[in-house]
């Protein structure tokens, strides 16, 4: 089913999020990215983790300058230590972004086929990279393999927004938010868009 579709399907079902869809229109979650850039995705995502937004741009714009302008396997296999570290990552960064390297480069972690992966199996392949955590395996999974199904209760926004479109007003925890998404199946990333939308956030910079 479309984007389009599954709002519409969620707004006739959820008053809460008929009025969601009236201010914000269908869900939108970008561009889909091409199969030859997952592998920059996540490693954009290990670079951007816990750090601002200006720090991590201008980490990011240095490695990709060091790698002579696109994020590779190969590439980041070839750089030096010293060349990771002068574009600013740290130590565990720069492990974790070689871990990923050789995943997939081996075929371990094969980007071209996780799609063809079940929710879980796909996030189970993601998470055993060494920086990769639930979240940006969800957050891979909604933006890049554009799944409709996936529930990302431990995200700030969706628990907030949860709270405030559909009560009880204070921002809920993990543990309160990951059932109340089963009332969503089988569109829980698109009602996650409006749990976005319900707190006036944007949408995660996938």
């Amino acid at each position: 089913m479309s984007l389009t579709a599954a709002s519409r399907h969620l707004a006739d079902r959820h008053p809460e999020i008929a009025r969601l869809h009236k201010l914000h229109g269908p869900c939108r979650l970008g561009p889909k990215p091409l199969v030859e850039e997952r592998f920059g995705q996540l490693a954009r995502s290990i670079v951007y983790q816990q750090l601002a937004g200006s720090a991590a741009r201008a980490i990011w714009g240095r490695l990709l300058s060091a790698l002579g302008g696109v994020c590779t396997p190969e590439g980041i296999l070839a750089a030096s230590d010293s060349d990771l570290r002068a574009a600013g990552l740290s130590r565990s960064k720069a492990v974790s972004l070689r871990d990923l390297a050789a995943r997939a480069s081996s075929g371990e972690l094969s980007l071209s086929r996780i799609g063809r992966l079940s929710d879980e199996d796909a996030q189970k392949a993601l998470t055993a990279v060494r920086g990769i955590g639930p979240w940006t395996a969800q957050m891979f999974l909604m933006f890049s393999l554009r799944r409709l199904d996936v529930w990302p209760a431990g995200d700030l926004g969706v628990r907030k927004g949860y709270a405030l479109a559909f009560g009880p007003g204070e921002t809920l925890t993990e543990r309160e938010a990951q059932p109340l998404g089963d009332r969503f199946r089988p569109y829980r990333s698109v009602a996650a868009w409006y749990c976005w939308r319900a707190c006036e956030g944007d949408a995660p910079d996938w």
